[in-house]
């Protein structure tokens, strides 16, 4: 089983009272992958992180096989999710897979 760790910080000229909207359409977007997606297990998104954290919202997944990674990344759900509700919202990505 592989884990796959991605945060982002929302980019400056995103007003506060427009995130949870944006958090709410992101978790429900990346979850919708779950079944989609092969060797997709799990999908959490973190919308509340503490105040000592970093970032502002992550993604934590599990996968099947170190492999699933990249079969995740160019899946075509996976980038119209990524392209439509993240990546015009997001800066500063971190990214931390492990066994």
């Amino acid at each position: 089983m592989v884990h796959h760790i991605v945060m982002w910080k929302f980019k400056p000229e995103i007003e506060e009272e427009r995130k949870p909207e944006l958090k709410k359409a992101m978790k429900e977007n990346l979850c919708s992958l779950l079944g989609k997606v092969p060797g997709l297990l799990t999908v959490e998104f973190v919308e509340q992180p503490l105040p000592s954290s970093t970032h502002d919202i992550a993604l934590v997944t599990t996968l099947e096989k170190a492999e699933d990674i990249a079969v995740y990344a160019v899946h075509p759900a996976h980038v119209a999710v990524a392209d439509t509700y993240i990546r015009p919202f997001v800066t500063e990505r971190a990214c931390l897979d492990y066994e």
